[in-house]
């Protein structure tokens, strides 16, 4: 709070105070009170007058920032009205109390949403763990049927799979480093294991996958860094093109670590580049294939900036799309 600002907002009081001033010091004079005499009293008055603003306003700004710096301090901001002390007045006591009691019921009802929020998390990791069973055991079923049926129905499982799996870390990305683990890691280990966790819809989808300089060790979460570029994969075998490859390359830059995924698949028009990371976009492409939920790059995008990973990507419409990740370096070691 700046001084003008405080003259600004008692701008009616000081004005009716220096009014008051005036017109006592009118009524001395009407009775016949000497001049000079008016002139000491008169500077007396505005001195107290102008000592008692300045009173106020160093008060006010130091419990201002009081406020303030208490504020800065708490990781949970609706905290704010049960840590702060009274104002001294009894006005503002009074509003001051109005204020607490709301923010308790707002921190009561915080508390029941978060309770809320952790109980269905909890019920969805439970059930993604639940129908993992019956999806197994209907692979297994399949095993005794014929050739082609085995094979679209071994896909068909394959797609179930990978939306169970995205709903558990939709679940889990709310609070990642609960179950988080970093630690160096070879890139062509995470790599293959994607591949491996998808080899059902990329020989399905007749895509080849090529690995080069794969030979670097990055530190970060294996699980969760085989999820992000498990979508990834999904991405481009569903937006493939003609004779589809995708390319899985490491580059090495410095302290860190580039991670590129190139597909010649169809691209993505250069409008809707912006937009890809958003919740639940599917673009003209999702539209027209069927099939997107808009949700693979989204959290894609959400897990990396836990993981402290730079995620950028690029497209030519109608030739190829390449995803960069961006991992510490097994130099850098700052999170050990």
């Amino acid at each position: 709070m700046t001084l003008l600002e405080f003259l600004s907002d008692r701008l009616g009081r000081t004005a009716l105070q220096l009014i008051c001033i005036g017109l006592a010091v009118l009524f001395l004079f009407a009775t016949g009170t000497q001049p000079g005499v008016l002139i000491i009293l008169l500077f007396v008055l505005l001195f107290i007058f102008a000592a008692a603003q300045i009173y106020d306003f160093f008060r006010q700004r130091i419990y201002l920032q009081e406020l303030e710096s208490i504020l800065d301090s708490l990781d949970q901001k609706y905290l704010f009205a049960e840590c702060v002390p009274p104002p001294p007045n009894l006005y503002d006591r009074r509003l001051f109390n109005l204020t607490r009691r709301a923010g308790r019921a707002m921190t009561g009802a915080v508390s029941d949403a978060q309770a809320a929020q952790r109980e269905y998390r909890e019920y969805v990791e439970r059930w993604v763990h639940e129908i993992k069973a019956p999806i197994t055991a209907a692979r297994l079923i399949c095993r005794e049927l014929d050739g082609d049926t085995r094979r679209k129905l071994t896909a068909e499982f394959s797609q179930i799979e990978a939306h169970v799996e995205r709903a558990l870390f939709y679940a889990r990305a709310e609070n990642p480093e609960q179950d988080c683990l970093f630690r160096q890691i070879e890139l062509e280990k995470i790599a293959a294991q994607a591949i491996e966790n998808h080899r059902s819809l990329l020989i399905q989808n007749g895509i080849r996958v090529e690995m080069e300089n794969m030979n670097c060790a990055v530190y970060t979460d294996e699980k969760w860094a085989v999820f992000i570029l498990g979508q990834l994969l999904q991405n481009a075998a569903h937006y493939r093109g003609e004779a589809p490859v995708i390319t899985i390359s490491a580059h090495p830059l410095g302290k860190q670590v580039q991670l590129t995924v190139s597909d010649n698949g169809i691209g993505i028009p250069a409008h809707e580049l912006p937009r890809v990371f958003d919740r639940g976009f599917t673009g003209s492409n999702g539209r027209s294939r069927g099939g997107s939920t808009g949700m693979g790059l989204y959290l894609c995008r959400k897990l990396s900036g836990f993981l402290d990973l730079g995620l950028e990507i690029v497209s030519e419409e109608g030739k190829r799309t390449t995803v960069t990740l961006t991992f510490p370096a097994k130099q850098n070691l700052t999170k050990l």
